[in-house]
């Protein structure tokens, strides 16, 4: 899912970023989302910062990463040395982190700088393919622990000044997220199941909807079809629903 209007300068992409570390380490069963990736920048315009709201960061209250050098997180285990080799020295942005966090202030949410953490792996897996320079200034916003749709929708709103501002917002969770159902040995085995979320998510996404039926869909998206089967924890999906605001 992408959006990028001319008249507008900031751009916004949703995607999956893969198991872990696998993309990188040339696990066959991610080579499409290697070629999806490797492709993607050309069709956008280099942006001036990325923001990402990564699926793996949680906390009480919006944070954003205030760190001028962020350093690696490596939030996956179980992984081959080389996993923990991984380097994207991509600079932040204490400034704009302080901006983001007074846009999200103004709209009514608490927001909070953590000058400490570092770049996850939803975060440098994919710009690692996409930038491999690391020469955009990256940031990170947190979602929300309580996994609350309403309130993602209402980050998303709160950021909207940004289409103003040349900046890539990425969504960067999974459409499916069922650990316990995951094939990583490549191949694909028919899951109705899955195909009926899929066909919702896409519905939803790009079907011609008011936003306003849009966002209530996305409030209720636990109603969709098997939707806990593919998101029995939904943060995966959330990130989604802060960029799904901005079009």
């Amino acid at each position: 899912m992408n959006h990028n209007n001319l008249q507008r300068k900031a751009q916004i992409v949703y995607f999956s970023h893969g198991g872990g570390p696998l993309p990188i380490l040339a696990d066959a069963s991610h080579q499409a989302m290697v070629d999806f990736m490797l492709q993607l920048p050309s069709q956008l315009r280099k942006p001036d910062a990325i923001l990402v709201i990564s699926a793996h960061w949680e906390e009480n209250a919006a944070t954003l990463l205030g760190a001028i050098t962020p350093p690696m997180f490596y939030d996956y285990y179980g992984f081959p040395e080389k996993a923990y080799e991984i380097t994207y020295p991509a600079p932040g942005s204490p400034n704009l982190a302080n901006g983001i966090a007074e846009l999200l202030r103004k709209g009514h949410i608490p927001a909070h700088i953590d000058p400490q953490r570092g770049f996850d792996h939803g975060m440098f897996i994919p710009l690692k393919m996409m930038y491999p320079q690391a020469d955009i200034p990256t940031l990170q916003l947190s979602l929300l622990r309580a996994l609350d749709p309403t309130a993602h929708l209402a980050l998303g709103k709160a950021l909207r000044s940004l289409l103003d501002e040349n900046i890539l917002v990425v969504g960067s969770g999974f459409s499916f997220h069922n650990m316990e159902t995951f094939v990583w040995e490549g191949g694909r085995r028919p899951d109705a199941a899955n195909d009926g979320f899929q066909y919702w998510l896409i519905e939803t996404c790009t079907g011609p909807l008011f936003s306003t039926e849009r966002q209530q869909r996305l409030i209720d998206w636990h109603e969709a079809p098997s939707a806990r089967y593919c998101h029995p924890r939904e943060e995966h999906l959330l990130p989604l629903h802060v960029c799904a605001v901005f079009f």
